[in-house]
Parts: C-alpha cells; sequence; structure tokens
C-alpha cells in the first residue's frame, strides 16, 4: 500500500503545472514573488469596501479576488479601518472614514478617483476614493494594477480622471454570430439564448473593459440588419446590458439607416420627412424603456453600398441630426462614421470624408460625435493622420482606431498597436499653430468640447484567449488605457501589460517590451514601406496583393493606390496630382507636399517617385525599398530569437502558441517581401540591391495563390 502511494505521489509531482490559456488576460492576479509579498500583505491587512450597491459590490469583489491571488491570502472584511494597513475603498457618502476627502475629489467628475496613502483614526492606510461608485471601481482596478506590475504602495498620491467621455467597443459581429474581420472565432453575443442564459463570459468582459477604463460597447456591425432593432432583440440587449451596468458599461446599437422602410413599414427613410422622424422618436422611447441607460447610435451611412441621407438628397448633418432628436430628451448621442466613400469614385479616396463632412462643420446637433478613422483610407499599417483633425473646429471628432487587425496579419502576426495609436494621436495638425495634435482634438481640450470620444473596432471573439492570440490582448489593452489618456506612452502601457499578463521579471518584461514596440515598424516593412498602402488581396486582405486590377471600383484595387510604372511608384497627392495635401493646414500641407520635406514613412502616400530617387540613407528609392522589405523579415527572425529564450520563463502552453505564431508570421513576412519585391521589379527593371536574396518563385506563382476560406470575409 506504501508502495502504491508513494507511486501515486511520484505521479503527481510529475505533472506539469497548471497551464494557462489566455483567458484571464491581464486580471491573472497570479502570487507574488516571495522577496516582496511581505511588504504587500502589510498594506493589504484589511478591505474596508462597501457593497451595498451591484458597483460597489463588482468593486470589492475584485478586489478580495485580485487580492487574494496576489497575495495567496483573502484580505480580513471590514467596517471600518481598524488597524495598520488597511485597505479602504469607496466615496464620502459610502464611508464616513473618507468624508474628511470630500473637497479633494473636486474636479475628479464621475469617474475619476484618487489614490493616497494617508492615516485613518491614526493608523496607517491605502485609500481609493471617489465621487461616485463607479469612480471608485476605475480606482480599485488601478490599485491592483500597482500591485500586479509590483509598485510600491507607500507614499501614494495619485488622481486619475478620464480625458475623454465616450470611450467604447465596436462589435462588428452580425446577429448569426459572424464577426466581420473578426479572426478569434465567432461572437461572444449568444444571441440565439439571450435574454435568458448570461454566459459568465459577459462578467468577464465586462469587468476587463471597466479594468482600462472602456464605459461602452457597440453590440452590433456597422454593416448592421435593422433586426437589431426590433424588440425580440431589444430585449436581447437589456439582458446584456443588466450585467454591464454594474461595471459602468453602456450599451450602444449600430442603427440602419433605412430601418424604417425595413421593419417600420415606411415608404422612405428621407430624414427630413415628418413620418419617419416621428417612428425615430417612438423606436427611441421604446429603446429606453427597455434599456433605461442605452447609450445611443452609431451610423454607417452612404458609405459601401450602406443606405443614409443622401439617397434622399440630404447631407450628412440631416442624418445625424434627425436621430440626435429623438435620443436628445433621453441623453443618448449618435456616432456618425465619417469613413465615407460614395460608389460614384472620386478622384482620390484620401479627399471624399473631407469635402463631405467639411463644410457642415458646426452644423451637428450637441449630441453628435463625427466618428473619424485614424487615417483617410482605410486602417492600413501606417498612414498620415486624417485631414478632418484639425478641420472641423466646431465639431467634436471621435477617433475611430481598428484594434482587430485586418491589415496587419490577423491575429497570428505580433503587432503592437500602441506605437500606430501614439503616432496618430501626437500627429500635429497645426490647426492652431504648433502642438495642435490629434490628442487635443480627440480630447476636446483645443476646441473646448465637451462631448469626446474614442472608438475601437474590437478584435475579440468566443476563443479561449478571446483574441485570437495571446499578444493582441495588449491592442485591447492599450486601446482602453489610451482612450482613457490619449496623452499616455505605449512603451509605459506595453510594459503595464507585459507584467500583468507574463511576469513581473525583468528578463521577461524588458525583452517582451522590446520586441512589442519595434513590431509595428517591422510590418509596416515587410507590408507596405515607405508609404505604400492598401497593397493586400483581394477582398480577404489576407497576404499580397499589389498587382490587383479591374472588378467593380478602381480604388478597390492596389494598382490605383501604388501606381507603379517604368518611371517610378507612388500615388501624387501634390498640387499637381490629386491636391489631397490642401486639406491640411498650410505647415503640414508644405511639409507632406514638398519631397525634400516629406517624412519617409509617408514618401509614396503623397508622391509619385523615380526609382532613382536619392534617399536619406544614400540608397536609391528602389534599393531602400527592397532593404526595407527585407529589414521587416528581419524584425520577425529576431522577435522568434527572443521569444525562444524565453522557454522556462513563460508557461508552456502560451509560449508554445506565441512561438508557433511567429513561425508563421516569418513565414508570411517573407511571402509579402518576396511577391511583392517580384511584381515591382517588373516596373523599376533594376538589380536587386548587394545581399538581397531573390525571390524563390516568379511572379505568376505568387499571383496564382488563392484563399476563397480566409477569415473575416462575409458570407
Amino acid at each position: 500500500m506504501l508502495g502504491l502511494l508513494a507511486l501515486l505521489l511520484t505521479w503527481l509531482l510529475a505533472l506539469p503545472a497548471a497551464a494557462e490559456d489566455g483567458y484571464d488576460l491581464w486580471l491573472r492576479y497570479r502570487p507574488l514573488p516571495a522577496p516582496v509579498l511581505k511588504q504587500y500583505r502589510d498594506q493589504g491587512t484589511q478591505l474596508v469596501a462597501p457593497a451595498d450597491t451591484a458597483t460597489q459590490r463588482a468593486a470589492r469583489d475584485e478586489l478580495v479576488r485580485g487580492l487574494s491571488g496576489l497575495l495567496g491570502r483573502a484580505p480580513a472584511l471590514a467596517a471600518q479601518a481598524r488597524r495598520d494597513g488597511a485597505i479602504v475603498v469607496g466615496t464620502p457618502a459610502s464611508l464616513p472614514q473618507l468624508a474628511a476627502l470630500q473637497g479633494e475629489l473636486e474636479g475628479l467628475g464621475e469617474e475619476g478617483y484618487l489614490i493616497r496613502s494617508t492615516r485613518i483614526d491614526g493608523r496607517a492606510a491605502t485609500v481609493v476614493a471617489a465621487n461616485t461608485d463607479m469612480g471608485a471601481l476605475y480606482g480599485s482596478f488601478h490599485l491592483l494594477r500597482l500591485v500586479q506590475t509590483g509598485q510600491p504602495l507607500a507614499g501614494l498620491d495619485l488622481r486619475e480622471a478620464p480625458k475623454v467621455k465616450v470611450r467604447v467597443l465596436n462589435h462588428w459581429d452580425n446577429l448569426d454570430r459572424y464577426v466581420e474581420r473578426g479572426y478569434a472565432g465567432e461572437s461572444i453575443w449568444d444571441w440565439h439564448k439571450l435574454p435568458d442564459w448570461l454566459d459568465p463570459r459577459y462578467t468577464d468582459y465586462a469587468r476587463a473593459n471597466a479594468s482600462v477604463g472602456i464605459n461602452g460597447t457597440v453590440l452590433n456591425n456597422v454593416n448592421t440588419s435593422a433586426l437589431a432593432l426590433t424588440p425580440m432583440y431589444l430585449e436581447k440587449a437589456a439582458a446584456l446590458a443588466s450585467v454591464f451596468r454594474p461595471y459602468g458599461i453602456k450599451v450602444y446599437l449600430s442603427a440602419r439607416f433605412s430601418a424604417p422602410i425595413e421593419i417600420g413599414g415606411l415608404a422612405t427613410a428621407d430624414p427630413l420627412d415628418p413620418a419617419v422622424r416621428q417612428w425615430w422618436k417612438d423606436k427611441a422611447d421604446e429603446i429606453y424603456r427597455t434599456i433605461p441607460d442605452f447609450g445611443g447610435f452609431l451610423v454607417k451611412a452612404n458609405s459601401e453600398g450602406q443606405p443614409g441621407p443622401q439617397d434622399y438628397g440630404r447631407s450628412h448633418a440631416d442624418g445625424a441630426n434627425m436621430l440626435a432628436e429623438a435620443l436628445a430628451p433621453h441623453g443618448g448621442i449618435v456616432m456618425w462614421r465619417a469613413f465615407v466613400y460614395s460608389h460614384e469614385e472620386p478622384d482620390d479616396r484620401h479627399k471624399q470624408a473631407y469635402n463631405e463632412f467639411v463644410p457642415h462643420d458646426g452644423r451637428f446637433a450637441d449630441n453628435v460625435l463625427v466618428q473619424v478613422k485614424n487615417g483617410a483610407i482605410d486602417f492600413q499599417p501606417r498612414e498620415p493622420f486624417h485631414p478632418l483633425f484639425g478641420a472641423m473646429p466646431r465639431t467634436p471628432l471621435m477617433m475611430e482606431f481598428q484594434i482587430t487587425k485586418e491589415y496587419l496579419g490577423f491575429a497570428t502576426h505580433l503587432v503592437y498597436l500602441g506605437p500606430l495609436y501614439e503616432e496618430a494621436l501626437r500627429a500635429d495638425t497645426h490647426a492652431r499653430g504648433p502642438g495642435s495634435t490629434v490628442a487635443k482634438i480627440v480630447d476636446g481640450s483645443l476646441e473646448g468640447h465637451a462631448l469626446t470620444g474614442m472608438a475601437g473596432v474590437a478584435n475579440i471573439g468566443v476563443d479561449r484567449n478571446w483574441s485570437g492570440s495571446h499578444f493582441d490582448q495588449a491592442n485591447w489593452y492599450v486601446f482602453g488605457r489610451m482612450a482613457w489618456d490619449p496623452h499616455a506612452g505605449a512603451e509605459d502601457i506595453a510594459r503595464d501589460w507585459a507584467r500583468m499578463t507574463f511576469s513581473t521579471d525583468p528578463a521577461v518584461v524588458e525583452p517582451v517590451v522590446s520586441m512589442m514596440m519595434g513590431s509595428h515598424q517591422a510590418v509596416v516593412d515587410y507590408m507596405t514601406p515607405l508609404g505604400l498602402h492598401h497593397l493586400m488581396g483581394r477582398g480577404h486582405h489576407y497576404g499580397p496583393g499589389p498587382w490587383v486590377e479591374g472588378g467593380p471600383r478602381a480604388d478597390w484595387t492596389s494598382v490605383y493606390y501604388h501606381r507603379a510604372d517604368a518611371r517610378g511608384i507612388g500615388f501624387d497627392r501634390t498640387a499637381s496630382g490629386s491636391n489631397a495635401v490642401g486639406q491640411y493646414a498650410p505647415p503640414v500641407a508644405a511639409q507632406f507636399g514638398n519631397l525634400d520635406t516629406v517624412p519617409e514613412e509617408f514618401l509614396l502616400w503623397f508622391h509619385h517617385v523615380p526609382w532613382d530617387h536619392g534617399m536619406a540613407s544614400g540608397r536609391s528609392l528602389w534599393d531602400e525599398l527592397v532593404l526595407r522589405y527585407d529589414r521587416g523579415v528581419d524584425y520577425v527572425r529576431g522577435m522568434r530569437r527572443t521569444w525562444a529564450a524565453l522557454e522556462g520563463k513563460v508557461d508552456t502552453e502560451r509560449h508554445h502558441q506565441v512561438a508557433v505564431f511567429l513561425g508563421i508570421q516569418e513565414k508570411e513576412a517573407k511571402w509579402w517581401r518576396d511577391a511583392s519585391i517580384a511584381y515591382f521589379q517588373t516596373f523599376s527593371q533594376r538589380p536587386l540591391p548587394e545581399g538581397a536574396a531573390p525571390p524563390p518563385h516568379d511572379l505568376e506563382y505568387y499571383k496564382s495563390l488563392q484563399f476563397p476560406y480566409a477569415p473575416g470575409d462575409g458570407k
């Protein structure tokens, strides 16, 4: 018998440690290293946190969950601080012990908070105080982040409040659970089982969003069905809202402009028609009876064939204001997308949103946000900032970033988007002189707008790790942090994420952060160097397709954008070309429009450049282009080596998947490089620079590759 027990014990000890599958995201709450454990335990002896409301309970439960995991034991719950090391969380209204802080909470609004090391009744304590329960919840997550990332809790004096009011995820999820441009499985919204079955995952989704300050979610695709506004689906949306409400997350819906016809029985959707206006008012009343804290509508209109006000000779302002009028009595808002291009091809798609929206600056209702993509084409690996930023001072503009990597290798390429977001937000529009950054437009400080917003196209699906790959979680995370504060630094956020997600060991954190911070430039290099754009495969957007031409419209092709010929390559957007540069403020237009001053990363975006043009490196454009492709591939190889060296320092399951995905990325980066060089060399007719390997196949091989079932591209 003893022999059998010994054998069993030997077998149990040989079992691997519990695997991690990424479900916990950055809220892993694994035990802290022993050397610092006592310090944190001494500063977490008690938890004083009321639980009289749903949001208070969410904050207390998160702190119990987090501190129990991090400290290896649950904190003692108490009604008031009675020993040194208490953590006290609440508002002056919910905790009398915080009444003395009432004056210091002024200016923090409904979502802000302070975290302070102080003394309560003569005892050392860490206080999280706010004006509202929601502020206290945000502060609780911040405190947990400090512990997770190994920050000292002594001498804390932090004041935080969001700089942007509306911070939302846009789910491009259809009612049949298909996710357009989704690479992490089907939609997490199980519409068929709603409203009765509330998957516990919905609560974890809300927790993750609240932890980074996201306060809204648009449940359905911008290419929406009007059925989303019918009573059956409103009841389902209301069930989700009930889960999200304690976490401060409002539900929004994409509204189909033609809904009055499709589900209302009207003959028109003309926004100036009284019957149409009344239909939307009645619909808004119905929605708010079902979801009292409904956030409002997101609208895609007169773009890519979607119905809109221009179908009736009306403007975007006419359409947005009709919906705003219906929502206004309830406090709802309209997020009207500026991603527009009609079926009548303009001379340059880069210019169309500006041309359609700037004439209506100041005409939008007070509860309308115009939602503008970071660049004027379509979430390309790199784009100059959208010319609408700085061009509509009387209209609040809401930033739209893409978190899902439609043009950036789907879920398998490691591409941290923090540098992309940071580049766009720190771009200087010069709208009111130097320093007029996009971030200051988004947060309302440049023009004094109170209604502000940032949206991110979600990368979430039913995959256990939520986003299709472990590193793609970082893009959800950094979006939330930058929506809270558009001036935050991408590297600091990456470091927090790495510590929370993998390890606090600097030997893990620093190489991981280094990989992340160079990954965006790498993908630009191996996909679209030097300002090239829109070079992907037709429709599915998977892989290289610089040869794509023909089809229903020219601006859905690659050749329309790169314009390669025997003389050179690039789209002339200067005054001698489409004059898209003229939509920027004069100092920016002068910089972009001059071949000698345009940043090289946007060279081919704004100029058609001879193949032998001299670059800053001293190389010709052709040689530089080839070597940028090589540089991108080399960076991915370097990431593979770096990650391989972390084996044993990261849990086996996650390390293995990331390693395999990096292998896929290297293979596909090389594919992008080889196919692009094979194609563009047919125009340049120049030899490859010394040391550059020729593509292993001829151009016809790359053109022959077909991917009829690539994910994310409709059904």
